[in-house]
């Protein structure tokens, strides 16, 4: 009933419509199929999603190690429910939740949608909504600047009329394409289509070789 309060353009976001969509391929695919993130199932995907939203203070573990007992302890409690219940979870977005849902996580769910849809050996890359492209844009600029500095390489980023220095220096690295390849790309995804990159070979070996997962 609250999430029917929830107002229309947030219903509609990126992040809700990518959140639907990926909880109706789960159903479909079975949670034993296997994604593109870290070895994950779709069950351990779904669950991490759950931890992550309804359960925050668990993923701190990076900044406060004591945690990784609870964050484990979390995703173990998960992993014992069926995937037909996780899912119904993960559709309910909490009205509070919601409100910020857009802006948190657009691209989230969209890079997970696609560790989901790529793992599939007939996936096509999507077309994007020109709305939905500014959304991922904003994301390439913030979360690929921390991966650049991760490659330790000079980087350019290219999406038709849209460009970014994620990386100051000299001779960079550009890669061109798609918003969602590039953005792909840059949470360390492999199945990507549509790029090219320009620079030196020793330096494009060494951005294509660096573990930018996130």
């Amino acid at each position: 009933m609250l999430t029917s309060l929830i107002p229309r353009p947030f219903v509609h976001s990126l992040a809700a419509r990518e959140r639907a969509e990926l909880c109706d391929l789960a159903l479909s695919l079975g949670g034993a199929e296997p994604t593109l993130c870290g070895g994950w199932s779709v069950k351990d995907l779904v669950v991490h999603l759950l931890v992550r939203e309804r359960r925050p203070w668990s993923q701190l573990v990076q900044v406060v190690p004591p945690l990784a007992s609870a964050s484990a302890r979390a995703s173990s409690e998960l992993g014992e429910r069926d995937l037909d219940s996780l899912v119904t979870q993960l559709r309910a977005v909490p009205l509070p939740l919601a409100v910020v849902d857009p802006a948190l996580n657009g691209m989230e769910m969209f890079v997970h949608h696609e560790d989901v849809r790529r793992a599939q050996p007939t996936w096509t890359a999507r077309t994007l909504s020109e709305g939905d492209e500014r959304h991922l844009w904003l994301a390439v600029s913030t979360v690929g600047r921390l991966q650049a500095r991760r490659a330790g390489v000079p980087l350019v980023v290219v999406a038709g009329q849209r460009r970014a220095v994620l990386r100051r220096g000299d001779a960079p690295v550009t890669v061109t394409g798609p918003v969602s390849e590039i953005l792909l790309f840059l949470c360390g995804r492999s199945a990507t289509t549509g790029l090219s990159f320009d620079g030196s070979a020793e330096r494009i070996a060494q951005l294509q070789a660096t573990q930018l997962s996130v």
